[in-house]
């Protein structure tokens, strides 16, 4: 058909027909003039309107940021009652183009200190936790901008996978973690949470195994813990939260000026990634939604309780 439509003002519909009929295309000048007029498919009109649901989730910076592959495009259409197969997003995303962020080599910024003492690795490659506040792992990545290189710290709650705390510098001093650290605690602490006995994983690098990051640690009760020197996947959670910082925030919004555009930058992305962002790890949940449901179930298992000791 569209091989006809292109050429029949030079050749007429009949010939062209003809030479394709003879080359095992068969194809009658009648099919061709009723395929034009026939009226579109259910499927057609189906797919036409299922391509501006999926397009305006997925540029919707609230939401796919751009960044989303076919299946949380798929999950976040059936949040706004838009039921379809997961087939079939993933059909007319290919066809129109659209793809998932995908996360190219990530930069190594660990540098050990074999000098200081290091605490006992408490997580040896189990990154699982059953309530919030039971395990943080921490890193720390670098971001070339045009006014010289910038560095961003995490610090991210295993169980919610939430970014809880966070700092970018135009410097990476102790300073750097220690902020990222300061303000996990300020959120945790604002919100009524006790974070007595929290671990907090990292590698081995000097900043946080630095007197001052330890110091802090021990003050609020949190328990240290790094991994060996130049394993990344004795901190495969944390590396993998940079990555998606490098895909999602770095690339799509870069390149930056200044450190504090890529401060904002960032802001805008960890508000994302812990409001709309879907996880697969947490069953396609938001982090936020993951602690909610949390506490939440928590509490009604505890309302029978408190209903009882009322009575009596």
């Amino acid at each position: 058909m569209a091989f006809i439509d292109e050429h029949r003002s030079r050749f007429g519909v009949e010939p062209i027909c003809r030479v394709l009929t003879e080359h095992g295309c068969r194809i009658a000048p009648s099919g061709y003039y009723a395929a034009r007029h026939r009226p579109d498919s259910a499927r057609v009109i189906r797919d036409g309107d299922l391509i501006v649901d999926i397009e305006r989730i997925y540029w919707d910076r609230e939401r796919g940021r751009g960044l989303s592959g076919a299946r949380k495009v798929w999950r976040l259409l059936h949040r706004e009652g838009v039921v379809v197969a997961r087939c079939t997003v993933e059909r007319l995303m290919r066809e129109h183009g659209l793809r998932g962020a995908r996360r190219g080599k990530q930069f190594v910024t660990t540098r050990p200190n074999d000098t200081a003492p290091r605490p006992a690795d408490h997580v040896q490659r189990c990154f699982r936790a059953e309530r919030p506040n039971q395990l943080w792992v921490v890193d720390f990545t670098y971001v070339p901008t045009w006014s010289g290189m910038a560095f961003t710290a995490f610090v991210t709650d295993v169980f919610s996978r939430r970014i809880v705390g966070w700092r970018t510098m135009n410097r990476m001093p102790t300073d750097l973690p220690l902020d990222a650290l300061d303000m996990a605690l300020w959120v945790r602490g604002r919100a009524g949470e006790d974070v007595t006995g929290v671990i907090q994983h990292s590698d081995a690098g000097a900043q946080y195994t630095a007197l001052r990051y330890s110091e802090r640690l021990a003050d609020v009760g949190a328990i240290a813990s790094i991994g060996t020197v130049g394993d990344s996947y004795d901190n495969a959670l944390a590396e993998t939260v940079v990555g998606l910082y490098k895909t999602e925030c770095v690339k799509l919004d870069g390149p930056f000026r200044t450190a504090d555009e890529l401060e904002l930058a960032t802001l805008s992305w960890i508000h994302w990634f812990n409001e709309n962002r879907l996880h697969s790890s947490i069953g396609y949940l938001t982090p936020i939604e993951m602690e909610d449901l949390y506490y939440r179930e928590n509490t009604t298992q505890e309302q029978p309780l408190l209903g009882e000791l009322a009575l009596h």
